[in-house]
């Protein structure tokens, strides 16, 4: 599983959870967010804008 911001490799937890989140689009549509970016774009609007 991969950022669709930084393109890097999500971990995952014991689980197989990401450390990070999954945002919803308009449409709908999940996308996987890491930690740092998600630390770096801290609200649901600007994580979208930086898809």
């Amino acid at each position: 599983m991969k950022c669709e911001i930084c393109k890097k490799k999500v971990g995952e937890t014991f689980l197989s959870k990401p450390i990070g989140t999954y945002v919803k689009d308009s449409k709908g549509k999940k996308h996987t967010v890491c930690d740092e970016c998600q630390k770096k774009f801290p609200s649901k609007e600007e994580i979208l804008a930086n898809l």
